[in-house]
């Protein structure tokens, strides 16, 4: 398989700085695709952790994976509106494997609302020690949480509003 179309099954494959698998999500439906994004959609989904755990995600959700900015989106709709987490990510890749990309610890969680709290400090700074993380990556990482949040403010990109409602409408033609 080339670069994936719309309409195709793809896995997503977490990394750690390593290079070790961190976690294996098994089916996302592709809804757009560009050398610069890809936004999916899944929904009762095996994740199989990098100790072989499996669980099942429980609710619908749309992914948004950019090219150019490290971090990723996950919308995920739930009763009480759209829950979104963001992790501070490489850049996906595409390898006609799956989208892959690092994930490096921060995350944000952004409620419906649109009030938000960054998470995982603490392991970021642990995995940075134990893996080595380069001054630059901490650098380039910290920019992307303020323009991630920046995103936030202004709902832009995947926190515009309807973006994750609309993207969810196309996943249930799939």
């Amino acid at each position: 398989m080339s670069f994936p179309k719309e309409g195709d099954t793809i896995q997503i494959h977490s990394y750690k700085h390593n290079g070790l698998i961190h976690r294996v999500w098994d089916e996302t439906t592709v809804l757009k695709s560009s050398s610069n994004s890809i936004i999916g959609g899944n929904d009762r989904t095996v994740v199989t952790e990098s100790d072989g755990r499996t669980w099942i995600t429980r609710e619908p959700a749309i992914c948004y994976f950019h090219a150019k900015y490290w971090f990723n989106v996950i919308g995920m709709l739930r009763e009480d509106g759209v829950h979104y987490y963001c992790n501070i990510s490489s850049p996906f890749v595409w390898d006609k494997e799956a989208v892959k990309y690092i994930d490096y610890d921060l995350d944000i969680k952004v409620f419906p609302d649109m009030t938000y709290t960054l998470l995982d400090e603490d392991e970021y700074e642990q995995h940075s020690r134990e893996m080595n993380y380069p001054e630059v990556i901490d650098g380039v990482l910290r920019k992307n949480v303020n323009v991630l949040m920046h995103w936030i403010h202004q709902r832009k990109g995947p926190f515009a509003p309807d973006f994750i409602d609309e993207w969810y409408e196309r996943y249930l033609t799939y």
